[in-house]
């Protein structure tokens, strides 16, 4: 006769943020939690690493202990166009940088603290829910759970194995992401973010711990194939006709020896629920790095989750209801405003069009911006 699966409370896949910050909630709330990561804590993911302040409490909650970090205040935006025209704004009340290197690793090591049993190097093959049990099985054996999260991330092969709606889509080249992202060092403003467009993309830089900035990109599958699968040729033919990024490029001392990538990033609209599985963070809808604070979001939407989750998992079905009640109304519209945005940042004609006309009405931007930021939770 086999051995029975170790049986858990709640299982969590994924150990970014949105998996990590509800693993301490829940382990707070003395429930039996496992997390399954497939990567091993530290380790550098592709990224902004802006974090709106909203988030500064709730990690603060999480025994993170951020004051004590000395990390970068970030209180300006500066946005420019391809043909290097640009616009500063104050962002109140802004954010903090902190690399995914460093913070997860945080996480992770609290989580352990509080009892969360956290699997590395694990990757989840199967979760399946029947006889009111979810089934997961991993590199690491087999586990039973009342409740099973995703936290996985923009995409993983369980999406596929749920058929989830959009997978079965077929994937069309302006609607095809790439992300890229460097370390580096510069002279630059501590307390200011950069957002440089350029033709179907845009760059980000801002200040993370450490003495080092974050350097992250956008930009379409396309137009890495228009440039040979190069990404290198891509920046110097592409990024580089903004004047902005040609500078950075130029003077920055590069802390990578090749750049953080991942693709087939996709900004459709996703479900909140897969056959019982509640999904959170990018794994249940993504906004558009452009936007910023997809953490925030993942970590507020993880906040919702322990307050929501019954103790018993006969009150599973309204407690689905309850979240995605709840997620609607606290990020419907904000996803929605970053597919509107990124629809402004593509072309470099129109692009140029939009930075000159909110640089020439100022007024113009405060509610944009507002419309990407959250309240503190």
């Amino acid at each position: 006769m086999g051995v029975e699966p170790t049986h858990f409370e709640v299982a969590i896949v994924g150990g970014g943020l949105a998996g990590l910050t509800l693993s301490i909630q829940l382990a707070k709330q003395g429930r039996k939690v496992i997390l399954l990561e497939k990567e091993a804590y530290p380790y550098h993911k592709v990224c902004g690493e802006y974090i709106a302040m909203e988030s500064w409490g709730y990690l603060e909650s999480c025994n993170i202990p951020l004051s004590t970090l000395n990390l970068p205040q970030i209180r300006t935006l500066q946005l420019s166009s391809p043909n290097g025209n640009y616009l500063t704004h104050t962002l109140n009340p802004g954010g903090f940088g902190i690399s995914r290197f460093t913070l997860d690793y945080l996480l992770a090591t609290e989580a352990k603290k509080m009892g969360v049993v956290l699997l590395e190097h694990c990757k989840v093959d199967e979760v399946l829910f029947k006889d009111g049990h979810f089934w997961l099985e991993s590199k690491a054996g087999k586990f039973t759970a009342d409740f099973a999260f995703g936290a996985y991330g923009k995409r993983s092969n369980l999406d596929l194995k749920l058929k989830r709606k959009y997978t079965l889509t077929k994937q069309r080249g302006a609607n095809n992401y790439i992300g890229v992202k460097y370390h580096i060092q510069i002279k630059h403003a501590e307390d200011l973010i950069a957002l440089h467009n350029f033709e179907d993309g845009y760059c980000g830089i801002s200040k993370v711990d450490l003495d080092r900035y974050c350097l992250c990109y956008l930009t379409t599958a396309a137009n890495l194939k228009a440039n040979e699968n190069s990404i290198s040729i891509m920046e110097q033919r592409v990024l580089h006709q903004n004047p902005h990024l040609k500078r950075i490029w130029h003077e920055a001392n590069f802390l990578y020896k090749e750049p953080l990538t991942i693709s087939q990033i996709r900004f459709e609209p996703r479900t909140q629920i897969e056959n019982h599985i509640v999904l959170l963070g990018d794994a249940a809808g993504l906004i558009t790095p452009l936007c910023g604070n997809g953490m925030s979001m993942a970590m507020h939407a993880a906040k919702l989750v322990a307050e929501l989750l019954p103790d018993h998992p006969k009150d599973r079905a309204m407690f689905e209801k309850e979240y995605q009640k709840a997620w609607q109304q606290t990020f419907g519209i904000r996803i929605k405003a970053g597919r509107t945005f990124q629809s402004l940042f593509g072309s470099s004609r129109v692009t140029n069009t939009v930075i000159a006309t909110l640089k020439t009405f100022p007024p113009l931007l405060k509610p944009l911006i507002s419309l990407t930021h959250g309240n503190k939770f």
